[in-house]
């Protein structure tokens, strides 16, 4: 039996994770860790409970990196020790566990590797998705719809909580818009690159003829904007309008005027929630979302003022940047990176690691080259 010769694969592994341990700068992390620990410590922290609760989710993220890098390091001493193990015995089975754990720790450092670029202002942050269909009629409503399905699946698979804020349903089939809070570390950072215009091209359903269709849905992220850090907004500055939710719902749901929509007159800028059971609820979740939006304003305006100064980038975030194709072949590909897969079926089920790992890695470039 052939000795199995990794070498070449761990060397690379260990080159790469060296250089992710100088980016995070674990002396500089543990040193925040101790603060942050001390910080915890403090009997009066659940006097301000927003600070508190910024304190701990500070301290998890850092212990959370620590122990990650930690774990990868003794995995990448094990899988050299095993393969030797698995040459001295000529063992076919060990080669094999080796193989395996050689393909989960390149997924690793590749995660690790990708969260090093998440450094930007709001990265860290939860994220506000909204989803809105385009051109295509019921297909376009129906595709908005079907990337709702592929979002919550993703961050289902991931663990991230979600919460459906408001959801307006199409006529025909599927939805006109649908917004939603994903609250975990770092969620903005992650899944603002699927943010732009979103193409289906595929045999219609909706059409007698079954003719082939092109149909658009476009992606909104913004970062979910800190209690600490919110927007004052003048209530001359708002309208806020009740009405009674529609589509399908509980107890009471539909049956009184508890959906808010609040109308931020000086930017036009209209947030609706509804999937809450009180008026009072359904008020604070769209406030919430309408300061996370309006903070996302105040930061595009700021990139603009810096890229006019800098002059004109042509690397940017266009229209069109995803085609999903399911006929009369199969295939998703992302137009800025050129990733592509040929299996739709797995991307709409939140499949979505390998576009997002790109995309993540194209902004650093086109910032980078900026």
């Amino acid at each position: 039996m052939a000795d199995l010769d990794l070498s070449a694969d761990i060397r690379a592994l260990r080159s790469t994770f060296a250089d992710i341990r100088d980016v995070v700068d674990e002396p500089k992390l543990q040193d925040e860790i101790a603060v942050l620990k001390l910080q915890s410590e403090d009997q009066n922290l659940w006097d301000n409970p927003v600070h508190a609760q910024s304190v701990t989710s500070k301290l998890s993220r850092a212990q959370a990196m620590v122990a990650k890098l930690d774990s990868v390091q003794s995995r990448l001493d094990d899988l050299e020790v095993l393969v030797e193990m698995a040459n001295a015995e000529a063992d076919a089975a060990v080669q094999g566990e080796a193989k395996a754990e050689l393909v989960l720790l390149q997924a690793l450092v590749s995660e690790l590797e990708v969260q090093t670029l998440l450094n930007g202002e709001y990265d860290s942050r939860a994220a506000v998705v909204t989803i809105r269909s385009g051109a295509g009629g019921d297909d376009a409503t129906d595709f908005a719809e079907m990337l709702m399905r592929m979002y919550l699946r993703y961050a289902e698979k991931h663990k991230m909580p979600v919460q459906v804020l408001d959801t307006s349903f199409a006529e025909g089939a599927g939805i006109k818009s649908a917004t939603f809070e994903v609250d975990a570390p770092f969620a903005f950072g992650t899944l603002s690159v699927e943010a732009g215009t979103h193409r289906l091209v595929r045999m219609s359903p909706f059409n007698a003829a079954g003719k082939r269709q092109t149909s658009f849905a476009a992606v909104e992220i913004v970062p979910l904007v800190e209690q600490t850090e919110a927007i004052d907004i003048p209530e001359t500055d708002i309208r806020i309008d009740v009405f009674r939710s529609s589509g399908p719902g509980g107890q009471s749901v539909n049956t009184t005027d508890s959906a808010v929509r609040i109308t931020h007159l000086p930017t036009g800028t209209v947030v609706s929630c509804q999937n809450e059971k009180s008026q009072i609820q359904n008020k604070a979740a769209a406030m919430r979302v309408l300061q996370s939006r309006l903070l996302e304003v105040r930061r595009r305006e700021e990139e603009a003022t810096k890229k006019q100064i800098a002059g004109d980038v042509k690397a940017s975030w266009g229209e069109q940047m995803r085609s999903y194709v399911l006929a009369p072949y199969q295939m998703v590909k992302d137009l800025r990176t050129d990733f592509e897969v040929n299996n739709p079926s797995a991307v709409f089920d939140g499949d979505l690691d390998g576009f997002i790992a790109a995309g993540i890695r194209w902004r650093k470039q086109t910032q980078l080259g900026s």
